[in-house]
C-alpha cells in the first residue's frame, strides 16, 4: 500500500497547461497498485485458476508483480503493433502471436493506407513476433497448446503499461477470446485515455483497471503520465521469464 500512498502524494503540477497531471513513478510502482486493486477483485478461492498475461516488454514487468500479489500464473502474449507508413509510432492496428488481427479501419481510411502495405506490414510483425517468442524461449502455452489447459474456469488478466489507441490490446483480446475462452477477461492497464477505455469496454471483457485515464484531449503519450518510462531491455523480459518458470 505503500506505493499507492506515493502514488496519491505524486501529484505534478504541468506548468504548461496549468494543470494538475497524474505522475506513476514507473512501471514497478504501477504493479503494486495494480496489484492491491486486483487483490479486492479476485477472490483468494479463484486466484489458483488465474493467469496473467504481460503484454512485453513494459507490461511483463507490471505483470510479473501483478501476478505475484495474486500468487498466481504468468507468461507473456506477444502483440505487436501495425505501424503507419506515415508515422512508426502511430497504430494502424495490431497482430497477436497467434496471428489475430485487428485493424483500424478508421485511421486506414482516413491516411489512405494500402492493402499491400496492410499486407506487407502483417506479414513483417509475424516474423518478429516468431523471432521475440525464439528469443524470449517462450513455450508459447497460450495459443499452441490451449488443448492441454483448461481455460473455460479461468480468470485471465491482460497487461500492458498503457494503451494509447488499444490496438495491441483489442488484438490481444480476441485472441484470447477465440482460443482461450475463459470465464473471466480482465484488462489491467497503468495508463489509457477515456475515449480507448471507452472502446475496450465494447470488447466484451468482465472488468478494467486503469490508473491514470485522462480526457482525449490531454492525452498525448503513454510517457507522459510516468516520471520514469526508461525502456525494457530483452535482457530484462528473459530474465523475468526464467524467474517465473517452472
Amino acid at each position: 500500500m505503500d506505493e499507492c500512498k506515493h502514488y496519491l502524494v505524486s501529484l505534478i503540477f504541468d506548468r504548461i497547461t496549468g494543470k494538475f497531471q497524474l505522475k506513476i513513478k514507473d512501471r514497478e510502482s504501477a504493479g503494486n497498485i495494480l496489484g492491491e486493486t486486483l487483490k479486492e477483485r479476485v477472490k483468494k478461492e479463484d486466484r489458483n485458476n488465474t493467469l496473467v498475461l504481460g503484454i512485453p516488454r513494459g507490461g511483463l514487468i507490471i505483470a510479473e508483480i501483478i501476478a505475484r500479489k495474486l500468487v498466481c500464473g504468468l507468461d507473456l502474449f506477444i502483440v505487436k503493433r501495425l505501424r503507419s507508413p506515415h508515422n512508426e509510432e502511430l497504430a494502424v492496428g495490431a497482430v497477436t502471436q497467434d496471428g489475430t488481427t485487428y485493424l483500424n479501419e478508421l485511421i486506414i481510411e482516413e491516411l489512405k493506407i494500402s492493402q499491400e502495405f496492410i499486407e506487407g506490414e502483417i506479414s513483417h510483425q509475424l516474423q518478429e513476433i516468431k523471432r521475440l517468442m525464439q528469443l524470449f524461449n517462450n513455450r508459447n502455452k497460450t495459443s499452441n497448446e490451449t488443448n492441454v489447459f483448461d481455460f473455460k474456469n479461468k480468470t485471465i488478466v491482460i497487461v500492458d503499461d498503457g494503451a494509447a489507441t488499444g490496438s495491441t490490446i483489442i488484438a490481444a483480446i480476441r485472441s484470447v477470446r477465440k482460443n482461450m475462452n475463459p470465464k473471466r477477461l480482465i484488462i489491467a492497464l497503468a495508463v489509457s485515455p477515456k475515449g480507448t477505455i471507452n472502446r475496450l469496454n465494447n470488447e466484451g471483457i468482465d472488468q478494467i483497471e486503469v490508473i491514470a485515464s485522462p480526457q482525449n484531449r490531454n492525452f498525448v503519450s503513454i510517457e507522459q503520465y510516468y516520471q520514469n518510462f526508461d525502456q525494457v531491455t530483452d535482457k530484462q523480459v528473459i530474465e523475468i521469464m526464467q524467474r517465473n518458470s517452472e
